[in-house]
């Protein structure tokens, strides 16, 4: 516990927003604690705001935490004891979480409550009432077995989320085993963390196991996650990733992990159609549409909708895995919800979605059942340390001027995040790092190309082939290419273990999830032990500068610090090349973690 009020470096706010003090020397052990039942809104230089929300408090219940637990959290590093009403909040909302419970009875699919005054409020719920099908006695309600999903979502609405004790249907059984070593020679097991991941979303089997998602980095081995679950369970599986690319890594850690064969495994994409005990697809098919016809002034479908919907029930599948569940496009969650008495896992890095579907994640998936911090996993070593620096560049009076003339928000932020300044800071970056392996990666394709015309290196965007891609990619881990320029493919399910070096020259606007995915590419640890370096190149004083900032909140929750330099620095600059900082180079703080200081004319954000 903090000694004292000033080693105390939160204020909590009736709004239910929480300021923490960045410089506080009890910072990140509050951090640490609050991000497991707060989200992270603003990032400013010394103070950052979080804010306690009903689903932040929700995923808290899921995965353990009680009232008390996140009252003593507050408490504990609060300047001021926090106000009643935020206490009774966080005692009321994190109630909420399982007073109804969706279970399986002879008459059917009920929804169950010992608080009967709130089942007969529910009862009457408009959002509720075309799922009911009748009371049968005070503490439960008959509800539509084929609608257990929309009762979900309706309850999450309400603000009474449910805890699903129905139970799942086993699916076909399958027998797998993970292999003590892979067949590309490489000893194999699960990591502790992957093996308790595993473990609590199989919850021993039982009902309140088998939904949710389960929250790693990049580099932490969520697939190996998925791995060990379908071993858990040993039953024919779905698979979902979010491009064909992702599919044919999944497919090549199943043939080299597990004991299953080639004939086992399906490929379900544009360009194979296989479905087998083991079948991976992407979203991008699933969510295929059928061109529309127009005839007399009508526009017609000919057949379904999504005609690949169709794959979520051809198999017997016991479970369907979701990879990069933050990315699952809206109609998949349409047939998700239809799909409740099946085993759910998702897999992220993030739970943030820039589409604000959250909700929907948690009611449809399930809740977050397990994370681990990322600073904690680096600590460890089983991701690379990561070094992050914005780099900020003005902009020549002229465009500065027509970026300033230009009124259309998109047209604006692509004239800032193709700032031609920006090159010759990557042209200083490459040489700083052209022993290592680098990354450039960018939003737009003109963008891109200049680069790639100006340095002659491989450029993979969208319309490159898949087999190109793998191509270029196993050159990359050869060593035979050393650096690669890619467009937003390269956000996700790349696995290039050797990349240490990431230099993202433009982003997606504001977005959170897509700033946690391009660090990821580099957070494979090193066998050297060698730090990864991450470097955003913004343009000064404007709104590519200000969608940085918001970018890179997700990583600052996990405890990321963003040095920043301007152009004028970038010569003088020398980046750290050792994990274990000298002591010359370091400040120790009150926890141990060992902080770099201010050197080379950097300014930590």
């Amino acid at each position: 516990m903090p000694d004292d009020d000033q080693n105390r470096p939160i204020i909590v706010q009736s709004d239910k927003s929480v300021l923490i003090e960045v410089d506080n020397p009890a910072y990140e052990r509050a951090r640490d604690i609050l991000a497991r039942f707060a989200e992270l809104e603003k990032s400013p230089e010394y103070i950052h705001t979080y804010r306690i929300t009903n689903l932040s408090l929700w995923n808290a219940a899921a995965a353990g935490l009680t009232a008390e637990m996140v009252i003593d959290g507050l408490q504990r590093y609060s300047k001021y004891p926090p106000p009643s009403n935020i206490i009774v909040d966080i005692h009321e909302y994190m109630g909420r979480y399982g007073r109804v419970k969706l279970v399986k009875r002879a008459a059917g699919l009920c929804l169950i409550s010992d608080d009967i005054p709130t089942l007969e409020e529910l009862r009457h719920r408009r959002e509720l009432k075309p799922y009911i099908l009748a009371r049968l006695d005070p503490h439960t309600l008959l509800v539509d077995t084929a609608r257990r999903g929309h009762v979900k979502q309706a309850l999450v609405k309400i603000g009474y989320p449910a805890e699903d004790l129905a139970g799942y249907m086993p699916g076909a059984p399958l027998e797998i085993h993970l292999l003590p070593v892979a067949h590309s020679g490489q000893p194999f097991s699960l990591r502790h963390y992957q093996q308790e991941a595993v473990d609590i979303f199989y919850a021993n089997g039982s009902a309140a196991g088998g939904s949710g998602v389960i929250v790693l980095p990049c580099g932490a081995g969520k697939t190996m996650v998925g791995m060990g679950a379908i071993e858990t369970l040993q039953t024919n599986t779905l698979i979902l990733a979010p491009s064909t690319v992702a599919v044919r890594q999944w497919i090549d850690e199943l043939l080299d992990k597990t004991s299953l064969t080639a004939d086992i495994i399906g490929e379900y994409t544009g360009e194979i159609k296989q479905i087998r005990p083991i079948t991976v697809s992407t979203y991008q098919i699933l969510t295929y549409r059928k061109r529309k016809r127009r005839r007399k002034g009508v526009v017609e479908i000919e057949g379904p909708e999504f005609p690949h919907f169709e794959l979520f029930n051809k198999g017997d599948w016991g479970l369907i895995i979701y990879d990069e569940v933050h990315l699952l496009p809206a109609p998949v969650f349409r047939v998700t919800a239809e799909l409740q008495a099946r085993r759910r896992l998702g897999l992220t890095a993030t739970l943030v979605r820039e589409d604000g579907r959250e909700e929907d994640v948690f009611s449809l998936i399930g809740p977050k059942k397990y994370d681990v911090p990322w600073k904690e996993l680096e600590k460890q070593g089983w991701i690379a340390t990561a070094d992050c620096c914005e780099i900020r560049v003005e902009m020549d009076e002229e465009r500065r001027l027509e970026y300033a003339m230009t009124t259309q928000p998109q047209r604006k932020y692509r004239y800032a995040a193709e700032n031609p300044r920006k090159l010759p800071i990557v042209d200083e970056l490459l040489v700083k790092h052209r022993h290592d392996r680098v990354l450039i990666i960018g939003m737009y394709l003109d963008q891109l190309r200049v680069v790639a015309d100006r340095y002659h290196y491989p450029l993979i965007t969208g319309k490159t082939p898949v087999r190109e891609r793998r191509k270029l990619f196993g050159k990359f881990r050869s060593g035979e290419i050393t650096t690669l320029i890619l467009s937003k493919v390269g956000n996700f399910a790349i696995d290039l273990p050797d990349a240490n070096v990431a230099i993202q020259i433009s982003g997606t606007f504001g977005s959170r999830q897509e700033e946690a995915q391009r660090l990821g590419r580099i957070l494979r640890p090193k066998e050297d032990g060698s730090l990864a370096h991450f470097y955003t190149i913004v343009s000064r004083d404007t709104v590519d500068q200000l969608y940085a900032a918001n970018r890179q909140l997700f990583l600052t929750e996990q405890g990321y610090r963003y040095t920043i330099l301007y152009e004028e620095e970038t010569r003088d600059f020398q980046p750290d090349r050792n994990t274990h900082l000298a002591e010359t180079d370091a400040l120790p703080r009150s926890d141990g973690i060992i902080a770099p200081n201010n050197g080379n004319g950097r300014h930590d954000n």
